[in-house]
């Protein structure tokens, strides 16, 4: 297999008193999509934020593509896209100004075609309009449109079909299985189970910023006897959590 270009060993977060992420080891290769799974509160967005070097590790590793994000960040944006759901976007442009405005951090060579092609590839129709004016689904996909514009082989993927209707859930979810086609490595962080089922090539399960779990989805789902990943998921939190409180 191929290098990872996502690596977290060992990953504690904490927010004074408080530790968020504790012991999390795991990593993500070229061409699959990892799930990165638990209720909210769990880590997974404090996990996340590290990669971007936004949030300083109190303890443990991560890399992007052999960088690290604290002492290399530039590096490490040109190789990541990230998105977040309800992420601002500037209410007085266009959706095309807008990806102007992202793009033109990256020096591409055709800025315009970059745009064109993503205008098609997602679906935009709106470009023209002033996102003041947008949906949440159409400021969704222009989300989307910003974070791969530089054509990024690392993405993270943060709750990112939260407030979507049925159609637009279905294309983010599309447009991971063509991100890990072209050989990118996916993080897909949910809460939703049903859709990291769909998706996810593996799955790590964290509850209060541990790694409860992680394998394939065939494999916890034998695992645990579990007909589906979310039934999984309960078992495994739920035996997790006898073993902490257990003398």
């Amino acid at each position: 297999m191929n290098m990872a270009l996502i690596e977290v060993e060992k990953l504690e977060v904490r927010y004074g008193a408080k530790t968020a992420v504790s012991g999390l080891s795991f990593g993500v290769h070229g061409g699959e999509v990892y799930g990165l799974l638990g209720p909210n509160g769990a880590g997974k967005t404090s996990t996340l934020r590290t990669l971007a070097g936004l949030i300083a590790p109190a303890a443990g590793r991560v890399a992007v593509a052999g960088r690290d994000p604290q002492r290399d960040r530039a590096a490490v944006l040109r190789r990541l896209g990230m998105v977040m759901a309800n992420t601002p976007l500037p209410e007085q442009m266009t959706g095309r100004e807008a990806l102007r405005y992202y793009g033109a951090f990256y020096d591409l060579p055709d800025l315009e075609g970059r745009i064109a092609f993503l205008e098609a590839e997602l679906d935009m129709p709106f470009l023209d309009e002033e996102i003041g004016d947008y949906s949440t689904g159409m400021r969704q996909r222009v989300n989307v449109a910003r974070a791969i514009i530089h054509e990024p082989d690392v993405l993270v993927l943060d709750e990112a079909t939260n407030g979507l209707d049925v159609r637009s859930r279905r294309g983010v979810l599309e447009f991971v299985a063509a991100q890990r086609d072209r050989g990118a490595a996916v993080v897909y962080s949910t809460h939703v189970m049903a859709e990291a089922e769909e998706v996810c090539d593996r799955v790590g399960i964290i509850d209060g910023g541990r790694l409860v779990a992680e394998g394939t989805v065939k494999e916890l789902l034998e695992m645990t006897g579990a007909r589906n990943l979310e039934l999984a998921y309960l078992e495994l939190a739920s035996r997790k959590r006898s073993e902490e409180v257990r003398p």
